[in-house]
């Protein structure tokens, strides 16, 4: 690792300035303005309108106008659909503006922004296909005078509020679904890193999508993302997030019975087998802990490994992990970038000397590093680690992977089972058996078998219990953002109390 130099590409660069979308109109907002400060660089790279509550009531008049007199929901499958799909046109042609904005304010390094564009544009892809499908049901089984069709309707405004971890990837697991299905939006990106969801803004609109149906706020959760999940016009939350302020949301929402989807927090570990192929899985377990830095509610945050290959797995992996090159978000060779916050590099720091007060060993790193500019975190392996230490049970979001070991199949399932999360888990063996039994008994959404953190658009994604609510992606993701309607038909002469049989 070398010295951090700022690069090229930012000697003379300009903070963006950008507006709020509220009706169609780029607006400056209520509030005064938020600066971002590059975690990579430690310079301030753009400036957001703080939003207000007034600020989010008018967006969400905005959304409820435009669903209850506007044109969107009544649109044609194809109609939303052919939208939808030069709005992606449109994202794949903007991806590096998108890639860069992502790069600089989130810290992730430049080459994974560009692979998470064209996953996003994909999902676009995957959606508008969706848009022309969906459809209800029909039963003529009901009696000779009694025809049944179910049909399936936009739920109407939904509040979508996401993450910093990956801005754009993110809104673009739930955005895409909703307008397919024929809902308004109210879209709150995190305020440290809402420059690409801003700019989907401007492509929406260039893409043909009619004013008041994607409102984009920016600011904090307690004046904008509050109002959103409390008021009464809207009908749908969707959000990302921590499990806490996923909480928090849900019981905002239970006011009015909103509906609500929850993608949480995870912990998710990856349980090895004796006769796995260790070569390919040492690749997986480095890059399920620390690509994003570990900031991924999806991380192999914990290993699981059978005694008898414990110690020799742990030094492997602890000498593959020294490759990993730490540095410039900028610079295309970076595989770990930079880490979110100041706040948040000392908050991992905490978790990793608890576990040391607590009698788990470093193998690697353990601190941060000083690479000249932003804050950085070195990739850290804790060894020793106890299904009942904190680091074992709580999301720590950084690069930090906890070892633990087992010597049944039961009991790496009883360990991997013992946490409060559900969302992922990965197993490694070469007995198809083996991989089944995992699979089936681990309670998360996902469970890879000789792989780690692969996706597709066509797969769900989601978790179970503190691990969030309802899924996102898959052929069913624009189901989630309607709801569902009976009509009972009754044809010829109707007989009842009454009337004569």
């Amino acid at each position: 690792m070398t010295a951090h130099v700022k690069p090229k590409a930012l000697e003379n660069f300009k903070a963006r300035d950008f507006r709020m979308l509220i009706n169609g109109v780029w607006t400056e907002g209520a509030g005064p303005a938020l600066e971002r400060v590059a975690p990579g660089h430690g310079i301030v790279v753009s400036r957001y309108p703080a939003g207000t509550k007034a600020d989010a009531e008018r967006a969400i008049a905005a959304a409820r106008k435009a669903f209850d007199d506007g044109p969107w929901p009544t649109m044609t499958g194809a109609e939303r659909s052919n939208i939808l799909l030069k709005a992606a046109d449109l994202i794949a042609a903007r991806a590096d503006e998108l890639a860069f904005l992502d790069c600089i304010e989130s810290g992730k390094p430049i080459s994974q922004a560009k692979g998470e564009l064209g996953g996003a544009a994909d999902i676009w892809r995957y959606a508008a296909a969706l848009a022309r499908d969906l459809h209800g049901e029909s039963y003529n089984t009901l009696g000779e005078g009694t025809l049944g069709v179910v049909l399936r309707e936009a739920i109407g405004v939904v509040s979508i509020i996401t993450p910093w971890n990956f801005p754009f990837l993110i809104v673009s697991q739930k955005l895409p679904f909703a307008l397919a299905a024929g809902c308004t939006t109210v879209v709150k990106p995190s305020e440290l890193t809402s420059g690409s969801t801003l700019v989907l803004g401007e492509i929406l609109i260039e893409a043909g999508v009619p004013a008041g149906v994607v409102n984009i706020l920016t600011g904090t959760g307690p004046e904008v993302g509050a109002p959103m999940t409390t008021h009464p016009d809207v009908d749908m939350v969707s959000f990302t997030g921590s499990t806490g302020v996923g909480r928090l949301t849900m019981a905002n929402a239970a006011q009015t019975l909103k509906k609500v989807s929850l993608e949480l927090g995870g912990k998710n570990p990856q349980i090895v087998f004796p006769d796995a192929n260790l070569d390919e899985f040492l690749d997986a377990a480095v890059f399920g802990a620390y690509f994003n830095a570990g900031e991924c509610c999806n991380a192999g945050s914990r290993l699981i490994l059978h005694k008898s290959i414990a110690a020799d797995v742990t030094a492997r992996i602890a000498e593959l992990a020294k490759k990993v090159k730490v540095g410039d978000p900028l610079d295309p060779t970076t595989q770990v970038g930079a880490i979110i916050t100041p706040q948040h590099l000392e908050k991992i720091g905490s978790y990793v000397d608890g576990a040391t007060k607590a009698g788990a060993s470093v193998a690697l790193g353990g601190g941060a590093l000083d690479l000249g500019l932003g804050q950085f975190m070195a990739p850290t392996v804790l060894s020793g680690v106890l299904p009942e230490m904190t680091v074992a049970r709580e999301e720590v979001f950084g690069p930090v992977l906890s070892v633990l070991t087992f010597e049944t199949t039961q009991e790496a399932i009883r360990i991997a089972n013992a946490i409060d999360y559900g969302l992922s888990a990965g197993v490694w063996s070469r007995d198809f058996d083996t991989c089944l039994t995992i699979g089936r008994k681990v309670r998360a959404g996902t469970v890879w078998m000789n792989t780690f953190m692969d996706g597709a658009s066509e797969l769900p994604f989601g978790g179970y219990r503190q691990s969030g609510l309802g899924r996102e992606l898959g052929r069913h993701a624009v189901e989630d953002y309607t709801e569902t309607k009976t009509l009972n038909m009754h044809m010829g002469a109707r007989t009842g109390w009454w009337m004569p049989r």
